[in-house]
Formats: C-alpha cells, structure tokens, sequence
C-alpha cells in the first residue's frame, strides 16, 4: 500500500509502499479516505513524544471505511464510515477508565504515534477508538473535527458558560476558525479575538457577534465593557495574551487553554482569586466525543475550512502548515 512514513526523528517525510496490515481480534482494517494533518504530528517527525518506534506512519485525524474487522469486534461491520482522533484505545482497567473518563486513562495510545495512523491508504484501529461518521459529510471536512473539532467543541460544551454567556474566541486560526462556528451554534455571545481590521468579516462569516481587533482595541478593556466574558478560549499559542486577558473574565469566569504554547504564564494570585476566577486546560476527547463532535457539526452547519493535498505531497503539505500558510486546515486525500 501507499504510505508516508518517518524512518526517524528529525527526518521528512517519505512516500514509499508499506505492506498492507491485518486486524486484530479487537480492530478494524480502515481504508483511508482522508487524514489531516496537525501540528502535533511534529512530535513524530522531531521524536518529541516518548516512546516513539521507528518508522513511523503519522496522522491521528483520519475518516475512511472498514473493509475488515477482527473476529471479536461486535460493535462495527465492513462499509461503516468511521472517524479515528488523537485518543487511539484505553485500557478500560486504570482509574480513569474505571471512571468513564477515557481521554485520560494512563494506559491511552496516541494514534499515529503509539501504532501507524492516517499517512497511508490503510491503517488500524482498535474498535473503541471508533467514531461513526454521518452519512454525507465529506471526508477531507469531517477529518479536521477529529482533533481540532473535538478540542473546540469538548472544551465548550465542558466549560460552565449557558446560552447567552459571553464567551471570546482569542484567535482564527485551525482551532479558532472552529470554535467560532461551535460558540455560536451553541447560542453564546461569540466574541473572536485576533489581529488586524480585515479578519472581523471573517469572525462575522463564522457566526461571531462581535470582534475586537487585537492590534487596535485594548482587548481586556472592550471585553469589560461588555461585562466581562464568562469564558476565554485560548486558541491561539500565546502565553503572554492569555495572561493578560484573565482580567477580561468576568466573575466566575474560566479561561480555558487549548493552544499549545511551552512559554509559562505570567499570573499573579490577586488577578483569580478577588473574581473567582480560574485557569483550567482541555485535552481533545475520546471516540465518543469525536463522534458527537461530528454529529452536532453536521446538524448545525459547522464546515471546517481546509486546502487538500495527495498523500505523496505530504512533506509539502506539512509545511504549508508548520508557516501558517492554509486556511486553515490541511488534508491529505487518497
């Protein structure tokens, strides 16, 4: 079969051929039909997650059908379109997992980096780490909801903000543009956040109700004015604006960080505590998430906005991300 693969850290990535994998007694064969690609799948190519084996097929946003299951798989048959995200199987015996909180087992396998993802015409997957895909939802669209859709939508639905709640995006980017669509749709009062005057038709496009121009409003200043937001979600990767927009919460209100930033925050204890105010983070999800992330995005009109790619041009692809250079997805299909 057609792949891509990283023969080690730091390498790019190479196309090649790679030999078609068999299921378990516990897993499907997916053919792929489209993969997304994300920035965490760095830490395959530059070996930054621990553990890694070598070569390695990357690629952890990926929708395709089954074309074979394992003998004691019960859930799924052969011809169901299904989704796989970041959270690639549990091991249903931690605490976690004895609590139903699957996304945090200490046991979870990543995929793309545990076992081979999405990079290739085929891949396998554990049967819990499943999603069924809704009949007519393009795969390149639905393949983004699988990691960024599912951390934007997880993180809302989770973060105590009620229809009505004044809730800011910071950012329009591969998180935020989704955000945007999933605040609204939610019936918050959707404020988006980022710079410069000509991405507020953008934010308006995506259902925001209001924007404020980082470049030329005083963010924390224009969100108190409005009373303050209920929730902030952090999308876009930059310590320093979030901790300066903790005094843009009102009361009670809850930052939450999904932009990957390795800078530390800049927070002093008098900024939370006189507001009840808190700073909390959110992983993506598990199977089910991802699979009423994809329910409610098709419900309610939310399309991720993406550029495709054929597998071979992966290592370009990838650049185009890492730039910033898409708008703002990129897929690759088969």
């Amino acid at each position: 079969m057609r792949s891509v693969q990283v023969s080690k850290s730091g390498m790019p990535f190479a196309a090649g051929q790679s030999n078609k994998p068999d299921p378990g007694r516990k897993e499907v064969l997916v053919k792929v039909a489209a993969c997304g690609i994300c920035h965490s799948d760095v830490f395959v190519r530059e070996g930054l997650f621990p553990g890694i084996a070598y070569p390695r097929i990357p690629g952890h946003e990926v929708v395709g059908v089954i074309e074979k299951t394992g003998e004691d798989v019960s859930a799924w048959k052969t011809g169901d379109t299904v989704g796989v995200g970041w959270h690639g199987g549990h091991c249903f015996a931690c605490d976690a997992c004895r609590k139903g909180d699957f996304i945090l087992c200490a046991n979870a396998r990543v995929t793309g980096i545990s076992s081979d993802g999405g990079y290739a015409e085929y891949m396998i997957a554990r049967e819990e780490a499943l999603a069924r895909v809704p009949e007519g939802m393009a795969p390149e669209y639905a393949a983004p909801l699988l990691c960024a859709g599912v951390t934007t939508f997880n993180a809302l639905r989770h973060c105590g903000a009620r229809a009505g709640d004044l809730v800011a995006i910071q950012g329009i980017g591969g998180l935020g543009h989704l955000g945007i669509q999933f605040a609204s749709r939610m019936g918050f009062h959707t404020v988006a956040l980022s710079s410069g005057k000509e991405k507020e038709s953008l934010a308006r496009s995506l259902g925001a109700h209001d924007y404020i121009d980082l470049n030329s409003e005083n963010s924390v200043s224009s969100l108190s004015k409005m009373g303050g937001a209920k929730v902030i979600l952090a999308t876009a990767p930059s310590s320093s604006l979030a901790s300066r927009l903790v005094d843009a919460l009102s009361p009670n209100g809850n930052m939450v960080l999904v932009g990957v930033d390795a800078n530390p925050l800049s927070i002093s204890p008098l900024q939370l505590i006189g507001g009840r105010k808190r700073i909390s983070g959110w992983p993506s999800g598990h199977a089910k998430d991802s699979e009423e992330t994809l329910l409610f995005a098709h419900q309610a009109g939310i399309r991720s906005m993406v550029e495709t790619y054929p597998l071979e041009q992966a290592e370009t692809a990838y650049q185009v991300m890492m730039s910033n250079k898409a708008r703002f997805r990129v897929v690759l299909t088969m």
